[in-house]
């Protein structure tokens, strides 16, 4: 039997940080929503008890340090499954994007094999083994728009955003999520207005959306890496409606309202950037049916 599984990535509408926690991360306050963009999850139960994942992508590992594998084992061990499973993974989305990727194919191999293995789970008890793999697998077994808070894992959904255009460009850079955490300076940085993002996202109003626009770790992934600061400025110069870098980046995301303006950027940015996406945004929750 074989399962299909889409895994869309996100960006973040707002994303602050409020302090250090005893476990070690950080609370966190983020209003995520999905977008067109995505991979694609193959799921093909094996009768021999293991687990096996592959891409076309290089930079995608095939082993435990994958989510997606990791996942599977999390599912296998916690209902004592004794069936194995091939995994195949369709990259579209960039890999280390600051766009949830990763975290996304875990959460599609989630669900997938919910289907796959007849398990019957809700979506809430596939969201809680998430929040066991990643900080952001919860939200992306949801889909949908949504405010995360504790260290990411603490799901409520909101209304869907007003309908637009999102223009997204990746530079040949890795950034590390860890060291952009290690560098921020909660108290000297400027705190996103994330209850006015709500506010703006349930009026429906586009303009509002984009004046409310913030993310605290913007600020030193652009000191540490000024290609994105170049590529945020570029975006705004060829015509986005407003422009901010996703999680910890390096991507940066433009919201446009008019698709008469969207070709015009996406060719713009493809002089300076070779991962240029020009997408809709969604908004809307997974189905499990």
């Amino acid at each position: 039997m074989r399962i299909l599984e889409k895994a869309t990535a996100k960006i973040n509408l707002s994303l602050d940080v409020r302090g250090k926690r005893p476990d070690g991360y950080h609370e966190v306050e983020m209003v995520m929503t999905t977008i067109d963009l995505a991979d694609r999850v193959e799921l093909t139960e094996l009768a021999e008890d293991k687990i096996t994942v592959s891409s076309h992508n290089r930079f995608v590992p095939d082993d435990q340090r994958n989510l997606a594998y990791q996942a599977a084992m999390l599912m296998k061990k916690r209902y004592g499954i004794k069936k194995g499973v091939s995994i195949l993974i369709t990259k579209v989305i960039p890999v280390a994007a600051g766009l949830a990727g990763g975290s996304s194919d875990a959460a599609a191999v989630l669900r997938g094999l919910n289907r796959l293995w007849d398990m019957k789970l809700s979506v809430n008890e596939l969201a809680e083994l998430g929040a066991e793999i990643g900080s952001d697998v919860s939200f992306c077994v949801h889909g949908g728009t949504a405010l995360a808070t504790g260290r990411g894992e603490k799901i409520r959904h909101i209304e869907t955003p007003p309908h637009c255009w999102v223009v997204l460009a990746k530079p040949t850079i890795g950034v590390s999520t860890a060291e952009v955490y290690r560098q921020l300076k909660i108290d000297s940085v400027e705190h996103p207005d994330v209850q006015g993002m709500i506010s703006a996202i349930e009026e429906k109003n586009f303009h509002k959306m984009c004046d409310k626009l913030g993310n605290v770790l913007e600020s030193v992934t652009l000191n540490m890496h000024p290609e994105v600061a170049v590529i945020k400025n570029q975006m705004k110069r060829f015509g986005a409606d407003a422009v901010l870098m996703s999680g910890s980046g390096p991507t940066v995301f433009g919201l446009v309202q008019y698709e008469s303006k969207v070709q015009r950027i996406y060719n713009g940015l493809r002089g300076f950037c070779d991962q240029v996406y020009a997408v809709r945004m969604i908004g809307e929750q997974n189905d499990l049916d």
